[in-house]
């Protein structure tokens, strides 16, 4: 049955597709129209054949829909931008010696966020030159870590929001779609993970997992003012086999359907990937179902 209600530059809109551009909106209202147009992109997987997001495309369907009276968008942004490309053309000295050896020997290692500004653009030229993906930016909350040694940087992590809708995940925490929609925040994505090809050095991995594990509520706590109870990532099978995640008990929920976030008729076909999922408190389910509060503090204390 076609659910469709809209069309646009050749991409039809279910009414669920709308509801998600709506929502997106509401929660993330300090985003730009162009950020809030990728932002869409990524949610519904509108890309390109080649796989590049149709932002363009996206930022005049949300004119479309602002003239419907379905969503109201931000003020037109007519200053200087750029920043975030010229970030990714900076180089940095990189010491690339092997380093291998026992994880003791590197002890202590610890996460570094990776704050705005120089250290944001030494993390974003790491990911763009050593992780497959690259650094797709993301709209929204998220953290980046440098995983350290002393002052040695051994790699780089991030942590940003999670899919919208999850059959496997959402049917595992046994919420409904009003649970979502209003605690979906409170799940968190590790969606970059990256050790750098030069650093070989056993239980490396399982070791940074453990150590975000411990730290990541706090940072998020203090970063966003609230914290996320539920992690989740997902590992392309075709390339690793997700074992530092299985070594730190992440839990196996199966595979992704190989399409878009919202992508109901297939036309956007993705990998398939293993889903993993990590509880970072035992009532995770009943704080996402919103029988028990989550972590918050008051921003204006």
């Amino acid at each position: 049955m076609d659910k469709t209600i809209m069309a646009y530059s050749g991409r039809n809109f279910t009414s669920e597709e709308i509801e998600l551009i709506q929502w997106t909106r509401k929660r993330y209202p300090q985003l730009s129209r162009k950020e809030l147009a990728a932002t869409v992109c990524e949610l519904l997987g509108w890309t390109t054949p080649a796989g590049r997001s149709k932002t363009p495309q996206c930022a005049s369907f949300l004119v479309t829909l602002e003239e419907a009276g379905l969503i109201k968008l931000p003020p037109l942004d007519i200053s200087k931008g750029g920043s975030f490309m010229n970030s990714k053309m900076t180089e940095f000295t990189i010491d690339t010696a092997p380093i291998t050896g026992e994880l003791k020997d590197l002890e202590p290692i610890y996460l570094e966020i990776a704050r705005a500004g120089n250290e944001l653009k030494r993390w974003r030229y790491y990911i763009n030159e050593y992780h497959m993906l690259g650094d797709k930016h993301v709209y929204g909350s998220r953290l980046a870590y440098f995983i350290k040694s002393s002052e040695t940087i051994l790699g780089c992590l991030q942590f940003s929001a999670s899919s919208w809708a999850l059959s496997s995940r959402d049917e595992w925490i046994g919420w409904n779609v009003q649970d979502r929609k209003q605690r979906l925040h409170l799940i968190v994505n590790n969606s970059r993970f990256l050790i750098l090809p030069w650093v070989n050095v056993k239980n490396l991995a399982s070791k940074v997992l453990s150590l975000a594990i411990k730290q990541l509520q706090d940072d998020w706590l203090r970063d966003y003012c609230y914290a996320p109870v539920l992690l989740e990532t997902f590992v392309d099978t075709s390339h690793f086999a997700g074992t530092c995640y299985k070594a730190s008990n992440w839990i196996y929920l199966g595979e992704t359907q190989g399409r878009g976030r919202m992508d109901r008729e297939r036309d956007y076909s993705l990998s398939c990937k293993a889903i993993y999922m990590y509880p970072l408190q035992k009532d995770f389910k009943d704080c996402l179902k919103g029988l028990k509060p989550c972590k918050m503090v008051n921003p204006d204390d």
